[in-house]
């Protein structure tokens, strides 16, 4: 018997990767607090550690099921850039991204009661040199607020993104081959 999967996230690009797999899930968005990384931490075992977070808190309640926690963080000059708190803070960390080619981190974790593994992928991206108005003209079709680093390379990114390396679902929220092999790894396969 398959045990059933939940989602610990609210994501609505998590979810759209998750079903893009063919794979039957409930959504159980996790009320906890992310952790915030001390100076010297590294991003990697941040976003491990914030997945595991919600991973354990879904887990708690739905005991029978296979639970897959997760969290992106953009990652420049030794800072970690979370979802902006406003607009301004949104201009002012894609104005620190403009020109530069920063880190992508997601780490996915999957955990049942016989099983619990942790996965990190990190995915590299270069964006163009952005002025004001190129700002305002990405703002006028992506809602950055929700996002990490103020940006959805799936929303207009063709704007403001010169190039990237590695998983573009990793960018998006949900590294899609490694999540894939991670939940068959748990006994779960495409219902698809």
């Amino acid at each position: 018997m398959h045990r059933p999967l939940i989602l610990a996230s609210a994501s609505p690009r998590r979810r759209e990767i998750l079903a893009r797999l063919g794979f039957i899930f409930a959504v159980v968005p996790a009320e906890v607090e992310e952790h915030e990384p001390a100076a010297t931490e590294d991003p990697r075992a941040m976003v491990t550690h914030n997945a595991a977070l919600k991973a354990d808190w879904v887990a708690a309640r739905h005991r029978d099921a296979v639970v897959l926690g997760a969290d992106t963080t953009v990652f420049l000059d030794g800072d970690v850039f979370h979802k902006p708190t406003d607009l301004a803070d949104a201009r002012a960390m894609l104005r620190r991204l403009s020109g530069r080619t920063h880190s992508v981190f997601t780490a996915v974790v999957v955990r049942s009661p016989q099983f619990f593994e942790a996965i990190g992928i990190e995915s590299r991206v270069t964006f163009r040199l952005l002025d004001e108005s190129l700002i305002d003209r990405y703002f006028a079709g992506c809602h950055p607020l929700d996002k990490a680093g103020a940006y959805g390379i799936q929303d207009g990114g063709e704007l403001i993104i010169e190039r990237y390396t590695g998983s573009l679902t990793n960018i998006i929220g949900l590294p899609a081959d490694e999540t894939q092999q991670l939940l068959a790894r748990a006994g779960l396969t495409p219902a698809l």
